[in-house]
C-alpha cells in the first residue's frame, strides 16, 4: 500500500468514525487484504478519534484565518484548507521533538 510504500512502515490499525465510506464492502476487503485491524469510534463521540479531530480542528482555524485575513471570498474555502495543510505539515511538531517537519518524516 501506498503509506508502507513511501514509509517502510504498515499500518497495524484504522481507528474511524462510522462514516460510510468506512463501512464498505470494498474498504472491508482492502483492510483484510493488507491485514489491517480497524477501530470503530461510537457514533457522536468525537472524544474518542481525539487526535484526529483536533488536527482536523487546527486547519479549520488555519484556512479560517487565511480566508478572513486575506480577505478572500468563501469559495476559496478548498484552497484555503490545502494551503493550511500545506503549511502544518512543513511545521516542526513536538511529536518528533521539533527537529523535523511531518512532511521530513
Amino acid at each position: 500500500n501506498r503509506v508502507e510504500n513511501e514509509t517502510g512502515k504498515k499500518i497495524k490499525k484504522l481507528s474511524s468514525n462510522n462514516g460510510r465510506e468506512y463501512l464498505s464492502k470494498e474498504f472491508t476487503v482492502l483492510l483484510g487484504e493488507d491485514g489491517i485491524g480497524r477501530q470503530l469510534t461510537v457514533q457522536y463521540t468525537p472524544q474518542q478519534n481525539e487526535v484526529a479531530e483536533r488536527a482536523i480542528r487546527t486547519r479549520v482555524e488555519m484556512a479560517r484565518s487565511l480566508l478572513v485575513q486575506s480577505d478572500l471570498p468563501k469559495f476559496m474555502w478548498a484552497e484555503a484548507i490545502n494551503t493550511a495543510a500545506y503549511l502544518r505539515n512543513r511545521s516542526p511538531t513536538s511529536s518528533l521533538d521539533h527537529k523535523m517537519t511531518q512532511f521530513e518524516a
